[in-house]
């Protein structure tokens, strides 16, 4: 197994695709060990994918970028800058608030960098704002796009461990909140030690309403997914389908900016990505089914329990765990074949299973900033052209504040589940 996990991170290293990768040492380990067959292999990894609750995925990364394609991003931000008005760091403020508005609409954190970066990185820097700080800024806000329900990696984990995705959306609000704050806070320090001034202009309550009524249709549809969801009206699956339609109807006869012309190139684009996160999937699945099998599960359990049984040094265990996991793995892949394992030594202790949801959540969005595998750097490089070392540079105060609201949360699981 050494050896194996050797030859994986070799394949990472010099750049094989991570679903290849996984594939390749997959069957190194059948053919090693003749744990199974081949055929086995191939079973696991369709019926891993033909489930009708991860259909939900696809759909809300789809809707998302058809919201953003369609207008939604700049109505957000607007509404945000309306709220924030003449403070300390008020452009930083509206970026984070973005995010968490864009967030609650794309399930995606790549997806809320490009598309508040966007609008938000030229503004900062003609207010005078560092250019490396305002693009650090945006690479780790965005990773409020997986944290703000809803949230594909919640999808993901949830239909890995067979835990309600509905739960997890409304548990996810808690820590989006704290996550937030604590950025907000950061942002405001480091803009009052460098002297980045408000807009000059004070916050309206009148031009708050126009844009809040300006985008009432975006707005809304966080409200229809939720809301649908726990009022039984439809499964997760049917208000991912829901929510894509109606960012379509939204766009095309609302706010009039989405064209037949966008949506095919959208959907092409949609398909590589899609296409790819899935193709990760189903090899990481088969892994982990044979992680099952082989009986790893209870071997790290008891090894987990050996150091402790206090669930909050577990906690710190399996944070540092999935911090170092991230720097190498994508989320797919890491939430698919390591969150039933972890989830079982995190039960053993009293953890509930939608509360270490949001636990490995908040510690894989640490890994969209994490080189070198570090998707929100790689976005906000190819936005701004300034090197991936340097955005990480600036990055580091706003990583620092995920750590503390990684703890907080997962030391404090009423943030939780309070909502439930």
């Amino acid at each position: 197994m050494a050896w194996l996990f050797v030859l994986f991170f070799a394949l990472l290293i010099i750049g094989v695709p991570i679903g290849v990768s996984i594939a390749i040492t997959l069957i190194m380990l059948v053919t090693a060990t003749s744990v199974t067959t081949y055929e086995f292999v191939a079973q696991y990894m369709y019926s891993g994918l033909s489930s009708f609750t991860l259909l939900a995925l696809p759909f809300f990364i789809l809707a998302g970028s058809i919201m953003d394609t369609g207008g939604l991003s700049k109505r957000l931000v607007n509404v945000a800058n309306s709220m924030v008005g003449n403070v300390t760091g008020s452009l930083g403020l509206v970026t984070i608030l973005g995010c968490m508005f864009f967030g609650a609409v794309s399930g995606s954190a790549p997806a809320t960098v490009a598309a508040i970066g966007t609008i938000m990185i030229p503004q900062m820097v003609y207010a005078g704002y560092d250019k490396y700080y305002a693009t650090g800024l945006i690479a780790v806000a965005g990773g409020l796009g997986v944290i703000v329900p809803p949230s594909y990696p919640l999808v993901i984990y949830g239909v890995t461990n067979n835990v309600s995705i509905g739960d997890l959306f409304i548990a996810g609000l808690g820590p989006a909140l704290v996550v937030g704050a604590i950025l907000m806070i950061v942002n405001y320090l480091i803009c009052r030690k460098k002297g980045y001034k408000g807009n000059s202009k004070r916050a309206s309550f009148k031009e708050f309403l126009a844009a809040l009524w300006d985008a009432k249709w975006a707005l809304l549809m966080p409200v229809i997914i939720l809301g649908g969801i726990y009022g039984g009206i439809f499964t997760a699956t049917e208000a991912a389908v829901v929510s894509a339609v109606y960012g379509i109807f939204v766009g095309v006869f609302v706010y009039k900016e989405l064209t037949f012309k966008k949506i095919i190139k959208m959907y092409k684009d949609n398909v590589a990505f899609l296409g790819g996160m899935l193709f990760t999937f189903a090899p990481a699945g088969a892994m982990g089914a044979i992680f099952a099998y082989l009986g790893y599960p209870a071997q790290i359990n008891k090894f987990f329990l050996s150091i402790s049984t206090n669930p909050y040094v577990i906690i710190l265990l399996i944070y540092a765990l999935l911090f170092v996991v991230g720097m190498f793995v994508q989320t797919t892949p890491a939430t698919v074949i390591l969150s039933p394992i972890l989830l079982g030594v995190a039960q053993s202790v009293g953890i509930d299973p939608i509360h270490f949801g949001l636990i490995m959540c908040l510690a894989l969005a640490i890994a969209f900033v994490t080189p070198p595998v570090a998707v929100n750097l790689f976005v906000s490089s190819t936005m701004t052209g300034i090197s991936i070392e340097r955005i990480a540079r600036s990055a580091i105060p706003f990583i620092v504040g995920l750590l503390i609201a990684q703890l907080i949360v997962g030391f404090i699981p009423q943030i939780s589940l309070f909502l439930l």
